[in-house]
């Protein structure tokens, strides 16, 4: 059975360069996964989110049959104003270190997760910083330490006007007539 005959119009299913994309709805997350899964798809390669301002994120999966060498990358849309999915931890154990990822950099909850709880930033850190509207403190103006404007350091450039061409003597005139 294919995934248009299990889930009919409950999902999209479109093929490029050999390999399927399922759109599927949120609801139909989990089920859509344990399909993919008992058909064959038991590699369970990633998860993650994608910000797409500005209605909400992307959560994408990529599952693989080893035995037909099947790719298939499974997405879902989320509200940005309510975050939520079921968590896929109970279908592939894999994604349970993706989806604390997800939910620390996106800010994605993951429903019956055993476990979400940051992974990677340290302790305090406040916001999702692979939302598109996250300031980076990178981005903030502020000085450079030990940052010099042109001119500053008191050995200047040379001027392209007071130099010569390769080769010419010094004696041809001078450059700035």
């Amino acid at each position: 059975m294919t995934l248009e005959e299990r889930f009919g119009e409950r999902v999209s299913v479109s093929t490029s360069f050999g390999e399927s994309t399922v759109d599927v709805g949120p609801a139909d997350w989990i089920e859509v996964l344990t399909f993919l899964r008992d058909s064959g798809h038991t590699f369970f390669d990633w998860l993650t989110g994608v910000d797409d301002p500005p209605d909400g994120f992307f959560v994408v999966a990529h599952v693989y049959d080893p035995e037909s060498c099947e790719r298939v990358l499974v997405r879902t849309r989320v509200p940005r104003e309510d975050p939520r999915l079921p968590s896929a931890v109970g279908v592939y154990r894999g994604a349970n270190w993706h989806e604390r990822e997800t939910y620390e950099m996106f800010g994605v909850l993951f429903d019956g997760h055993p476990y979400l709880v940051p992974l990677l930033l340290p302790d305090g850190f406040e916001g999702h910083p692979l939302r598109k509207d996250f300031i980076l403190a990178a981005r903030v103006a502020k000085p450079w330490p030990g940052a010099k404007e042109p001119g500053e350091s008191g050995h200047g450039s040379p001027s392209r006007r007071k130099t010569l061409p390769p080769g010419v003597p010094a004696d041809w005139g001078t450059p700035d007539a």
